[in-house]
């Protein structure tokens, strides 16, 4: 689809752990921003859809969780389904446990997929869903075996910006983009390699060290040992859970003091970050830069012990779209992708990053015999509740050998 000298306007919606944020974009410069609280959405998802009108957009990206191929909301058979099954890796009995046992991430769940029915019954063919990194064909398949979160939608919403930026900061083609994309949010961390512009490798949040909400990726000797988990389980064992304190700037402000366990806690996170980046360096050694980006990353402590761990790196924080104020990198790129998938300015990169040829599930890689029911149960909700499925050849036949 082109739309030639059309210019449209272009609402993205970035639901992230401590805040949803609403950002619509026009003739690439952000001209609306709203940011609110997660846990009032939760409580009350209307005052998110009012946020989403309030613009008055062309198109509206929808929060897309563990991402699809871009897909349009007169695509979906069941906008409820799609976005629990789907975007959401979860069941309704999974949501109706968690709201009841008093889950603030649940509760996020299910406002997430109101929304998303909102969206679709609304906006229909205007309505638009993007990927999650692993959906990428830019990324080799020998590093997604056995991998879901490379970083979810938001994450890819964030390096699209941080690629955008860096390119048109230090006038160079995209494909001279060479960097590490840092992406430090409220519950969860990612590290998303960029080579000549293209994500090659990622590590997404629940497979990282350490979070603050989560406890990232778990020795399988736990896993082994305890008889069942509960979908929520992925909001737990972070540093923030076993500090009992919610706010990062705590943590750093008793490390300077030596104030235990706090600034071991802190000091924990900050090793994991410094390991998960190195994971990236050790196969993709040609980075020119590594970009900051997300909440935790203005913390000027995160940023000071990076640079010492890190001394040979130029590290900065990600720039942000013109007219942007107060909404996050992420929310910002959930609308550029979306402008750009029907035709906008940043339709050349878009392509550039294969985003417009992502295709099947994020649990298209996973060969683990206890997790066959789940991967079957992922691809059959996405092939029953999306008219135009797009399946990787790839991924299908590597699972029918």
């Amino acid at each position: 689809m082109s739309l030639g000298e059309y210019v449209v306007r272009v609402v993205g919606v970035d639901p992230g752990t401590k805040s949803f944020d609403v950002v619509c974009i026009e003739d690439g410069k952000v001209v609306y921003e709203k940011s609110l609280e997660t846990a009032e959405v939760a409580k009350n998802p209307a005052i998110l859809i009012e946020a989403i009108d309030a613009a008055a957009p062309d198109y509206v990206v929808g929060p897309s969780g563990y991402g699809v191929p871009i897909t349009f909301g007169d695509e979906v058979r069941d906008a409820r389904r799609f976005a629990v099954e789907v975007l959401l890796l979860s069941t309704e009995k999974d949501i109706e446990e968690g709201v009841k046992a008093g889950e603030l991430g649940i509760w996020v769940y299910d406002a997430l997929a109101k929304v998303v029915e909102h969206i679709v019954k609304s906006y229909g063919g205007k309505a638009i869903f993007i990927p999650s990194i692993t959906l990428l064909p830019t990324i080799p398949v020998h590093r997604k075996i056995n991998k879901v979160d490379m970083g979810t939608a938001d994450k890819l919403a964030a390096t699209f910006i941080a690629v955008y930026t860096l390119a048109q900061e230090r006038g160079i083609p995209y494909n001279n983009v060479n960097a590490l994309v840092v992406e430090l949010g409220y519950g969860y961390n990612a590290v998303i390699a960029v080579k000549e512009g293209r994500i090659v490798d990622a590590v997404g949040g629940t497979i990282a060290s350490t979070g603050t909400l989560t406890g990232g990726a778990l020795d399988l000797e736990i896993a082994a040992h305890v008889s069942s988990w509960s979908r929520w389980d992925v909001f737990y064992g972070g540093i923030f859970h076993i500090g009992r304190t919610y706010d990062l700037n705590v943590f750093a402000r008793a490390y300077e003091k030596s104030e235990e366990p706090l600034a071991s806690l802190f000091l924990a996170y900050i090793e994991g970050v410094v390991k998960d980046i190195y994971r990236m360096l050790a196969v993709e050694k040609k980075v020119d830069t590594i970009v900051l980006t997300g909440r935790h990353s203005k913390i000027p402590l995160v940023q000071k012990l990076l640079r010492e761990y890190i001394p040979d790196a130029e590290i900065i924080p990600s720039k942000q779209l013109r007219g942007a104020s107060t909404s996050k990198e992420a929310g910002q790129g959930y609308a550029a992708i979306g402008e750009g998938a029907v035709g906008g300015i940043f339709n050349e990169l878009v392509r550039h990053m294969g985003i417009d040829r992502a295709c099947g599930t994020v649990v298209d890689y996973v060969y683990h015999p206890r997790a066959e029911e789940f991967r079957r149960r992922v691809v059959r909700s996405y092939v029953e509740t999306v008219a135009r499925p797009r399946l990787c050849r790839e991924s299908l036949a590597i699972q029918n050998t």
